[in-house]
């Protein structure tokens, strides 16, 4: 029998605590559409992602009106397109503007795979991909592009390092008319997982099966509602209680959600991200949770501390409402996506060491972050790489989201709109890596990777 109390409780999360799901997200492998031609490539690719996910939005749209859940996006993720340019050949271009096309035409609002993984070193058609997310970025409208470039067991590969910190910079340069928003398309991962339902970084990974539905789901207004309503003197093993029994409930709803569709679409349903994604909507950021912990401003001392228990009670929360979490799941913190960031980073609390510190502890890693348009590209190579090595070392996911603002003063800000919101320009470090960058090579793997 269905408790009336959940319901009522349910209902509110959605209308007052901006509980959604944020995406559903259908994975796609592209392998058999390799072909030495790259027009009859792209065509098989057109063809494949049209029949696979032609009815996506449509089972979305039904599914949010039967239970009144909001499911704000719909998405598709193919096999990494680095894989196909090794067989074809060809300008990789093509295959981004195809993957628009498709994407249009089956109104999804992104579609991610314009990958490569490179972090043990380049394989065919890898440096092809890598070289062509400038323009491809630039000539796209819902494609985003990833680049994996380390791993805890291989370590970090620097020649790709230093290549990204200038496909970083050329990116945000081709699309400077349009706030630079091709770098907030971009993402540079260390350990990408391969089943991740969130872009700008989800590529459907070789291990994955033919087509599969993977579903994210957001609620950090739903989170901070909670802790409003505890006891100041709650102590922080009682606020983790309460985080986790909250995630319980958001997790639940999105395995509900995740079945159904698969079902409708007659697919597989892979995993549910519980991934406390805010938007720029005052109340849905993770900055507020911290704040309501006991934080005056996020940023300031013992902040990391505070997102390090938020993110672990948030995974513990939905291992116990679900078997199928996994992609990212915790917290992401990316700055322009969430409202008490931006305020924080307006306030000068927050700061990108800070935000580098926090990294070591949360879901991603430094996300949607708006930087001088001066920064030289070895400087955004080195940011990536400390990212890199976080994420190597403690055996997680890292990435990197920058946004060079072209032609914008520093204390300025640039308008993404929507889901990806506003960012202020925020200080780096101006003393050169340049250096350490150009020797290249690769940083090996730790001796925690030698695990077998």
């Amino acid at each position: 029998m269905l408790n009336l109390n959940d319901i009522m409780e349910t209902i509110t999360m959605i209308q007052e605590e901006d509980l959604d799901i944020r995406t559903i997200t259908m994975g796609i492998s592209l392998l058999d559409c390799a072909d030495t031609d790259i027009d009859k490539s792209c065509e098989k690719v057109y063809n494949k992602i049209y029949s696979r996910a032609k009815d996506l939005v449509a089972v979305g749209e039904t599914i949010s009106k039967k239970y009144g859940i909001p499911i704000v996006n719909k998405r598709v993720a193919v096999t990494p397109i680095s894989m196909l340019v090794a067989v074809s050949g060809g300008d990789p271009v093509k295959y981004a503007v195809t993957l628009d096309r498709v994407a249009n035409d089956i109104g999804v609002n992104f579609i991610g795979g314009f990958s490569a993984l490179v972090h043990k070193g380049f394989s065919a058609g890898d440096a092809e991909l890598i070289g062509a997310i400038p323009r491809a970025l630039a000539v796209t409208e819902h494609v985003c592009s990833s680049v994996n470039v380390g791993s805890t067991k291989a370590g970090i590969n620097m020649d790709a390092v230093a290549l990204m910190g200038r496909i970083v910079r050329e990116t945000a340069k081709l699309t400077q008319d349009r706030q630079c928003i091709g770098a907030a398309k971009l993402v540079v991962f260390c350990n990408a997982p391969e089943d991740n339902p969130f872009m700008a970084g989800a590529f459907h990974g070789v291990g994955e099966p033919d087509c599969v539905l993977n579903v994210g789901v957001s609620g950090p207004g739903v989170v901070r509602a909670a802790l409003a309503k505890a006891s100041k003197d709650a102590t922080m093993d009682e606020i983790a209680e309460l985080i986790k029994k909250t995630a319980f409930k958001i997790t639940r709803m999105g395995q509900l959600v995740g079945t159904e569709a698969a079902q409708m679409l007659n697919v597989p349903f892979g995993i549910i991200d519980l991934s406390l994604a805010p938007t720029p909507a005052i109340g849905d950021s993770v900055a507020y949770i911290l704040e309501e912990i006991g934080l005056e401003k996020c940023g300031t001392h013992g902040t990391t501390a505070a997102l390090a228990m938020l993110n672990d009670a948030v995974k513990k929360g939905g291992v116990m409402a679900s078997s199928s979490v996994g992609g990212l799941s915790g917290a992401f913190i990316p700055v322009s996506e969430d409202a008490g960031m931006i305020a924080a980073a307006r306030a000068g609390a927050l700061s990108i060491e800070k935000l580098e510190a926090m990294t070591a502890v949360c879901s991603v890693g430094l996300d949607m972050i708006v930087i001088p348009g001066d920064t030289p590209a070895t400087t955004i190579s080195a940011i990536i790489a400390d990212e890199a090595a976080i994420g190597m070392v403690n055996s997680k996911t890292t990435a990197v989201r920058v946004i060079p603002a072209i032609g914008v003063e520093e204390g300025k800000e640039l308008e993404f709109g929507g889901l990806l919101g506003a960012g202020p320009v925020m200080k780096v470090r101006k003393e050169s890596s340049a250096t350490m960058i150009s020797r290249g090579g690769r940083i090996p793997a730790p001796i925690q990777s030698l695990k077998n």
